[in-house]
């Protein structure tokens, strides 16, 4: 059991680093093994958090992350963030999968039709100030991830490279930096309802904290096309996740 849990927890870890939507592998097998819904989320939270700290040091060692600009953005989604967890109590999980899956299915079409929306980059150096649109932005990305939370990596990655202009290897960095931020308020709430199963949130926090590791040195190494193949797919597999296609054949 151990072993599944780390081995989740790594090919999370390593999604979510690059991607996002790593939580489609954890939650499920958090619940196959016995814990319910809520005490699932929470728990995987934990190993969210350990696996964004090490993701944010790794990219900030290698260069790739730019904190003052970062916190800029991480802010408003924060206040976001809480906002939209105030609100989210009333919620039809399968009116929202199936929300979320339309999105991501747009996404993926404006990947694969218009790539340079997506992946014509300004130079690293010109992104040094943050706009009050910008900023408006990740405020309302903050409360969609604060009142859904499923893909909010993804979305992320669309207005770090949509609206400020990063490409995929330094839009990466700062998607990690802002879920930590998330995850850090989402830990405290969750443990103080009781809803954590720490020794299991820890070891699967073994595989996470390794997979963000291996995904950052991955992402150096190979560079923007890797990413941008890995996008397309996490993407596309994310879609049909949440509406249902793959349940179908599984």
């Amino acid at each position: 059991m151990y072993l599944a849990v780390i081995g989740a927890g790594f090919a999370a870890g390593f999604i979510n680093t690059l991607a996002g939507s790593g939580s489609l592998i954890t939650l499920p097998l958090l619940i196959f093994l016995g814990l319910p819904a809520n005490i699932a989320n929470g728990t995987n939270r934990v190993a969210i958090l350990l696996q964004n700290i090490v993701g944010v040091r790794t990219f900030h060692n290698s260069h790739l992350l730019n904190i003052k600009h970062s916190f800029k953005l991480a802010i408003p989604a924060v206040i976001g963030a809480i906002i939209g967890a105030q609100i989210a109590s009333d919620l039809n999980e399968r009116i929202m999968h199936h929300t979320i899956g339309v999105i991501m299915v747009c996404m993926l079409i404006i990947l694969l039709v218009r790539p340079k929306r997506w992946f014509k980059a300004k130079a690293i150096d010109d992104i040094t100030k943050t706009s009050f649109v910008q900023m408006l932005i990740f405020f309302g990305i903050g409360i969609y991830g604060g009142f859904i939370q499923a893909g909010v990596g993804i979305i992320l990655l669309a207005g770090l490279m949509l609206s400020v202009g990063f490409d995929e290897l330094h839009a990466n960095p700062v998607k990690v930096l802002i879920v930590l931020c998330f995850t850090f308020f989402a830990v405290i709430i969750f443990a103080l309802n009781d809803q954590i199963v720490w020794t299991v949130g820890l070891i699967m926090a073994i595989g996470n904290m390794l997979g963000a590791w291996v995904a950052v040195k991955f992402a150096i190494k190979k560079g923007n096309k890797f990413i941008r193949w890995i996008l397309i797919i996490i993407v596309a597999v994310s879609a049909a996740k949440l509406l249902g296609i793959i349940d179908l054949f599984i």
